[in-house]
């Protein structure tokens, strides 16, 4: 019989599921910042890079809180959205459409870690563990507001470029 798993056990993987996402958003994000023609975007990117590091850092140290090693488990849904990433920069380099692709491709990055985010927020909660709501939450509030800003960005700048 299958041992019996728990908001806990839940808890754990998913949060080793965005450990090793962030561990990839890392990789990703200098090719991004590269490729991107906006400087406004490509700063964004930068910028980001510097915020994915603190984000890790605070998964760390919700492992530490729940007293487990910080080890990432593949996480086929990341690795699939920074593929579609690295389609779209193969796809559209040199093109108009370059930049609208890369915010496209950033915020479907974005959604992913927020729904992942705040879900660990509320199990946090529920699991009465404080300070991890605390660590989460600060991420959720930066993934949000750069979610925010590739919206700016989109409407006020690339999108109109690839039309």
């Amino acid at each position: 019989m299958a041992t019996e798993k728990t908001l806990d056990d839940l808890f754990l993987d998913t949060l080793k599921d965005i450990y090793y996402a962030e561990k990839q958003i890392l990789k990703a994000l200098p090719k991004m910042a590269r490729a991107a023609q906006s400087p406004e975007l490509k700063a964004g990117f930068e910028q980001h890079l510097e915020e994915t590091e603190g984000h890790v850092e605070r998964l760390e140290q919700v492992f530490e809180l729940i007293g487990k090693p910080a080890r990432g488990k593949t996480c086929e849904a990341i690795l699939g959205i920074i593929e579609e990433g690295k389609s779209i920069m193969d796809e559209f380099k040199g093109t108009p459409a370059l930049d609208a692709g890369l915010v496209s491709a950033a915020q479907a990055v974005e959604h992913y870690e927020i729904a992942r985010y705040g879900t660990l927020k509320t199990w946090a909660g529920q699991m009465a563990l404080k300070d991890a709501v605390s660590l989460l939450d600060a991420t959720l509030k930066e993934e949000v507001a750069t979610d925010e800003k590739l919206s700016k960005v989109a409407i006020s700048q690339v999108n109109l470029k690839a039309a």
